[in-house]
């Protein structure tokens, strides 16, 4: 059985200054495209069973520089919707609601079409997804590789891994990494983590 490569696209504008991004489809700054091109080497000499990848720009920018092909889209893996607090940062958040905290408290809603997501609708998103790995991965044609973004990822490995959707908390990921997932005696397992050419 292939593993499973998560790919978090390159730096924005946004992760940069670490507001919250979602839907605002902001392009990959100059240092995100290098991070990019720079995890071609990382992926690369494997073979894949299917690449994936959030329909956000960002992630299909960060896909094409690093060399994946056949790359298909898949609405499940956008970034978590962070309703009202969308272009906010924690610290801000904080100033008008100490203790605020994304992993057990969710986010209001945010403007129409934008209600915003807790963490168990997340878990849902990824739970379907891992579904879809998991047929792919039974096939024996390769690895999965999915495109995405930094919260969705966490909470995606949590899930992998058996663990509630809040989980994610534990898992820091940073823009341009690939993160490997694995199995070990018949069980998942972090393989990789945060790993950059």
């Amino acid at each position: 059985m292939g593993d499973l490569l998560l790919v978090r696209h390159g730096e924005t504008e946004w992760s940069r200054s670490g507001q919250h991004t979602s839907w605002t489809d902001l392009p990959l700054t100059e240092h995100g495209e290098e991070q990019a091109k720079s995890l071609a080497p990382l992926l690369t000499g494997r073979t894949y069973a299917r690449a994936l990848a959030s329909p956000l720009g960002r992630a299909i920018r960060t896909a094409e520089l690093a060399g994946l092909s056949g790359l298909v889209t898949d609405p499940d893996l956008h970034e978590w919707d962070y309703g009202g607090y969308e272009g906010i940062t924690t610290v801000d958040i904080h100033a008008g609601r100490p203790g605020w905290d994304l992993w057990t408290e969710g986010v209001p809603p945010g403007p129409e079409g934008h209600p915003g997501e807790s963490p168990a609708q997340i878990g849902a998103r990824a739970d379907r997804v891992l579904a879809r790995v998991d047929t792919a991965l039974a096939e024996g044609a390769g690895d999965v590789v999915l495109v995405a973004h930094a919260h969705f990822l966490r909470v995606l490995t949590a899930r992998r891994l058996g663990l509630a959707p809040a989980e994610g908390r534990l898992f820091q990921l940073a823009t341009g990494t690939v993160s490997r997932l694995s199995t070990e005696h018949g069980r998942p397992v972090i393989a990789e983590w945060n790993r950059r050419a």
